[in-house]
């Protein structure tokens, strides 16, 4: 909406001159009346305004035009405007109705930005039947109104840009004379003949959304995606989303596409079975359910993409302008950038079938400065997407100059145009907007053919990346009126960069001085790359010892491109989560596999084995491991025939293996063991894991007295066997003796029959040589000395 203001153009005739000063002597009649208390007859209403409505009133009428059609007219034309009216002042409006004043040709681009101000200018009533007439418009009331003027009634002349403007005429109570209460301005192309040479057009489509999908993966061997959230990306995807509208309009328009390979692979993940994180929780997921959205919009857009022109910008589409104010003093960084380039094409070509061009390199808002130019063409482009605010113009042409232009190194720039590219920005869902919008647009794509109506120059214009569904109308809209326009033709943006540049246009980068401050608040600070570095290193050392790597390095790798978005800007926050939570998920499956704590252990004896448990929770075996087994006290514990050992490990997914280490005591006592896994190329892999080992040794004395304890036992079973086979053999002997010769009878004295001997008797016997010592020593009766042990 605009407040009410006179026009702004070029100086004004004498007549003209002389219709104001009438008009100011007109307008200051009711007061010199009212001093002099004389009659002051109130001017009559007619149909056509007085001299006295030039004359700027109290500008309290906001008047907004919805609609103006056709937007390009022609000859035989009929010019129709709508809109609508708002009275905001304290006072009712009466005798009030809404006009259109044209006023004249303008002179330049230049011309179109100050005449679009809210600065008075001047221009012709049309007045007659064309108005729109309102008894009395009260305060606060919205009206509409509607007008239709034949084009030949607008006394058009030569080709052009003119100014158009909506005024809303009245009274007041405290001025109760016509004058001018409201206006809107806006701007009529006039080209009703083709032009002689057409400016070669080319308008780049984005399809570019936020980072969608997580690092995170189904353990399944689909690899079932996780998405952070589905909702908003399903919101855009649905009938009046933005990327539908985007699609919708786009398929009918001629046009470049630019997509974010991201976008694509997030839309195809979402078409099949995914996931979708609970509360931004990994660990808690629920099934997503918008494949039928997904799959409508993919399909749509294969279509609409055949056989047309389509540039893909690396997947994720980095932030060029922070790696290179941030990234370039963090190793690693370009690396990804590299890798966002390569993967891009292929993403592309999978999922749409069609072969995209990676040439392209498009920093934010077209901002460059040489440290931008160098990161933009290290990853293979050797184009890069500029705008006319950045790479100005030094005035050497009086035109605007075709867009390619070599800046040096063997790398070219595009140049698109500023007031084209920016001409669609804000809010668009208001009609008054969107119309002026396009009326500006159509009037610079105009007045720029017409700088050098002669010659053929290509003109690409890039709006921003992200279009809201109301902008993407406007644009459509716009775009289709200048199709259809007699002064400029499609092309493709391979053609724009293919064009012969202008031997005088600028060529020089700027300095990093003149890159936007506001932009440059905006970046990833370098904190951001740091730990994007820190996430690849621990990368790295974990998908050395996978089995089949390509399920954690693909997932990741995508995730650290996502990480470096341009679409970040803005939302710090937001980018830090997301950072957060790549690194936070990599170290939970890095802590997968690992050494299970062990407790102390005992070692009886000269030497012993250790097991020490290696664990994988993951779903895939894991190999090229090594687990070092250390003793801290080698001169009391020793691990093989050292101080360490140490022995491959393969471990299959879900399982845990038991290594064991040959261990030699050399002295008792506690010693501290360290148990470490190992990546084959000697890097530290998750955390150590120390236990102690008891040493209870046998000493060489124990052995001895052992030994000397067994050797008497033996010689005692030696003499006992000894003893026992002499008496049996002096029993056998007397038994012989005994015996009766020659078969003679044996005497009544038998030794059954014969008393037994006495003991005094047996007492008296000599004792046998022979004769088995006894068993047991006597006692021994005298006190037991000190530290021997007594018998008992």
């Amino acid at each position: 909406m605009a407040e009410a203001a006179d026009f702004q153009g070029t100086s004004p005739s004498p007549a003209r001159r002389w219709l104001r000063r009438t008009g100011a002597l007109l307008a200051g009649a009711p007061l010199l009346a009212g001093v002099l208390q004389l009659p002051a007859p109130a001017p009559s209403y007619a149909s056509e305004p007085s001299a006295a409505a030039e004359v700027g009133g109290s500008r309290t009428v906001d008047v907004s035009l919805d609609s103006l059609s056709p937007h390009v007219p022609s000859d035989d034309d009929t010019l129709t405007v709508s809109g609508r009216i708002i009275n905001k002042g304290k006072q009712a409006i009466t005798a009030a109705h809404v006009g259109l004043r044209v006023g004249p040709t303008l002179e330049g681009r230049s011309a179109i930005d100050d005449a679009a101000k809210n600065d008075p200018y001047a221009g012709t009533d049309v007045g007659g039947k064309y108005v729109a007439k309102f008894a009395r418009l009260a305060p606060g009331v919205a009206q509409t109104f509607s007008i239709s003027v034949p084009v030949d009634k607008l006394d058009l002349g030569s080709d052009g840009v003119y100014q158009l403007g909506v005024t809303l005429t009245g009274r007041t109570a405290t001025a109760p004379y016509d004058q001018i209460l409201g206006i809107e301005r806006t701007f009529l192309p006039w080209q009703p003949e083709a032009a002689g040479a057409k400016s070669r057009t080319t308008y780049l489509w984005p399809l570019i959304s936020t980072s969608h999908m997580t690092a995170e993966t189904g353990s399944n061997e689909q690899q079932t995606p996780v998405f952070a959230d589905d909702d908003r990306l399903a919101a855009e995807l649905s009938p009046g989303g933005r990327l539908e509208r985007l699609l919708s309009l786009g398929k009918d328009l001629d046009i470049t596409w630019v997509v974010d390979p991201d976008l694509l692979a997030s839309v195809d993940a979402m078409t099949r079975s995914y996931r979708v994180q609970v509360n931004g929780s990994s660990k808690t997921t629920t099934a997503g359910t918008h494949q039928a959205v997904a799959k409508q919009w993919l399909s749509e857009l294969e279509k609409a993409v055949e056989d047309e022109e389509v540039v893909a910008l690396p997947f994720a589409d980095p932030d060029l302008a922070s790696l290179a104010h941030s990234g370039t003093t963090v190793a690693g960084s370009l690396s990804h950038l590299k890798d966002a380039t390569t993967v891009a094409g292929t993403t592309v070509e999978s999922i749409l079938h069609v072969t995209p061009s990676t040439e392209y390199a498009w920093p934010v808002n077209g901002a460059i400065d040489p440290s931008i130019v160098k990161v933009a063409t290290s990853a293979g482009a050797d184009t890069v997407l500029s705008r006319s605010d950045s790479l100005r113009e030094t005035g050497a042409l009086p035109y605007t100059p075709s867009a390619a232009r070599p800046i040096g190194g063997g790398t070219s720039a595009v140049v698109a145009d500023a007031r084209l590219s920016t001409a669609f920005q804000g809010d668009m869902t208001l009609a008054d907007n969107s119309t002026l919008a396009v009326q500006r647009f159509l009037a610079q794509s105009l007045m720029l053919t017409r700088q050098a109506p002669d010659r053929e120059r290509s003109v690409v214009i890039a709006p921003q990346r992200m279009p809201t569904a109301s902008q993407a109308q406007t644009m459509a809209q716009a775009l289709t009126e200048l199709q259809g326009g007699n002064w400029s033709q499609s092309a493709e943006l391979s053609a724009a960069t293919k064009a012969k540049p202008d031997a005088g246009a600028t060529t020089r980068v700027p300095s990093a001085s003149s890159y936007p401050s506001s932009l440059r608040k905006q970046e990833l600070p370098q904190t951001a790359f740091g730990q994007i570095k820190g996430t690849q290193k621990k990368l790295d050392s974990f998908q050395v010892i996978l089995a089949d790597k390509s399920r954690v390095v693909t997932p990741f790798g995508r995730a650290m491109d996502r990480s470096m978005s341009t679409s970040w800007r803005g939302r710090a926050v937001e980018a830090a989560a997301y950072r957060d939570g790549v690194e936070k998920y990599l170290v939970e499956l890095t802590e997968s596999v690992g050494l299970i704590d062990k407790s102390e252990a005992k070692l009886s004896g000269r030497s012993a084995t250790i097991p020490v448990t290696v664990q994988n929770n993951l779903v895939q075996g894991v190999d090229h491991l090594v687990l070092r087994l250390t003793s801290k006290q080698p001169s009391r514990l020793s691990i093989g025939d050292g101080v360490w050992e140490e022995h491959p490990v393969e471990v299959s997914g879900g399982h845990s293996q038991s290594v064991k280490f040959t261990t030699n005591a050399h002295a008792n006592g506690r010693a501290a063991v360290v148990a470490q896994l190992y990546t084959q190329d000697g890097e530290e892999y998750g955390p150590e894991v120390t236990f102690d080992v008891k040493v209870t040794e046998i000493t060489p004395t124990v052995m001895l007295v052992i030994a000397g304890g067994v050797l008497l036992l033996v010689l005692a079973g030696f003499r006992m066997y000894t003893q026992r086979k002499r008496e049996a053999a002096r029993q056998a002997a007397q038994e012989a003796a005994n015996t009766p010769a020659d078969g003679a009878e044996s005497s009544d004295d038998t030794e059954g029959d014969r008393e037994p001997a006495s003991a005094e008797s047996k007492a008296h016997d000599p004792e046998h040589p022979s004769d088995p010592s006894p068993d047991t020593a006597p006692e021994i009766t005298d006190p037991s000395g000190t530290g021997e042990r007594v018998d008992r």
